[in-house]
């Protein structure tokens, strides 16, 4: 009988296209948890979710066949749980160094492995990783994938028994350990999403506090971003301040709120693309490029259900069109690009060519302004780019 073999990078990379979509944590993981059933046929499949009011990590979703599957809410598991306390403690995390996971056929290896290194001193390991094999017994578990946000343990996934019977190899393993590393920012991104919902509408000032934590989720998984967005946000303001203040534009009163709403927020739609991409060390090919391009409209998505000023949205999705129409995503030109892009593109552009990226080092500031004064008129619009350059020259940014 002829097996098709998964893509697993396909099947990740549409794996983490939905979850940014996504605002409801327990619909999130319940997804997550019916597309790893059906899709990698796997006899059932759990995941335990961290619950920030009970400090617990609670059995939410499960799904498969009927009989072996455990139903939600049937185990807790506090922080000095077996299960958890492997995950979270640094004395125990080396050992799922090698697979990214607890996979029950190698926990025996495991104990006499440590067992060697400790000179048979490993009785604390031993104990702890008995209790894990009870507890994935009673669960009737294969293998437990942790899934951190930064360092934090958000979420743990359970996969049953292969529905073919083979064991677990090391290529789906990494499949699983990347999707609960994506799964974990996007239930946090969702977790926000709860917060800033409710927020919003009851005090404006912690609705500004949860957009500086949403714009900073991207942190986590481009290094490059880290600082970006909020030099980015200065610069901007101080162009549109000095065009303001000399009265060559006249801006609304909410205007400077919604450029650093969307100066924090005009990356978040790179949440959705591949850690593999964000951070690769070297250029990108032009399959890669057309995937990094969707960050825009990816990030309009986003926050769509935030209901946020259609300023802000225009900030997010238009800041990598150019003054010569040859920007993307709809390729506008000159004073169709409404002029919060505009000024977010000299900005995002001028910290893009001063800091390092993972292919190269960054530029010095005196190249960087050069190379704008060269684009201004077709990469940047004028306006904008000639108030930037002046500030720099007059030692303002």
């Amino acid at each position: 009988m002829h097996i098709m073999k998964i893509d697993f990078k396909k099947e990740l990379e549409t794996a983490s296209k939905g979850m940014i979509m996504i605002h409801d944590p327990h619909l999130l993981i319940k997804l997550i948890v019916r597309m790893i059933v059906r899709k990698l046929s796997i006899r059932h499949v759990a995941m335990i979710l961290y619950d920030p009011e009970h400090d617990a990590y609670v059995l939410s979703i499960s799904k498969g066949e009927r009989g072996l599957k455990v139903p939600p809410g049937f185990a807790k598991f506090n922080r000095d749980s077996a299960m958890i306390k492997v995950f979270i403690r640094n004395e125990f995390k080396h050992l799922i160094s090698d697979r990214n996971a607890i996979v029950t056929e190698d926990i025996n290896k495991i104990i006499w492995r440590e067992s060697i290194i400790q000179n048979g001193n490993g009785s604390k390991i031993k104990e702890v990783l008995h209790q894990v094999n009870d507890q994935m017994q009673m669960l009737n578990v294969e293998a437990c994938v942790p899934a951190y946000f930064r360092d934090d343990l958000m979420a743990v996934l359970l996969l049953g028994e292969k529905s073919d019977g083979t064991r677990f190899d090391q290529e789906e393993l990494d499949f699983f350990g990347a999707l609960a590393s994506d799964a974990a920012m996007a239930i946090r991104n969702a977790q926000l999403f709860e917060g800033l919902k409710a927020e919003s509408e009851r005090n404006r000032k912690l609705f500004i506090q949860t957009i500086i934590v949403l714009g900073s989720t991207i942190e986590a998984k481009d290094a490059y971003t880290r600082g970006h967005v909020d030099r980015v946000t200065k610069y901007a303001n101080a162009i549109a301040r000095e065009m303001s203040d000399r009265g060559m534009v006249t801006f609304n009163s909410s205007f400077f709120e919604n450029l650093y709403i969307a100066g924090l927020l005009h990356d978040i739609g790179k949440i959705g693309i591949p850690e593999s991409i964000l951070n690769k060390k070297g250029p990108l090919t032009d399959e890669e490029y057309e995937i990094m391009k969707g960050h825009t409209l990816r990030g309009v998505e986003i926050i769509t259900p935030l209901n946020l000023h259609r300023d802000v949205v225009h900030g997010i999705k238009y800041h990598h069109e150019t003054y010569d129409g040859k920007g993307y995503p709809e390729g506008l030109n000159e004073d169709n690009i409404p002029i919060i892009a505009s000024i977010l593109s000299v900005a995002d552009a001028f910290d893009a060519m001063t800091t390092d990226r993972p292919y190269r080092k960054g530029f010095p500031k005196e190249d960087a302004i050069k190379e704008i004064k060269r684009k201004t008129g077709s990469q940047f619009h004028p306006l904008p780019a000639k108030i930037f350059i002046q500030l720099c020259q007059k030692g303002m940014i």
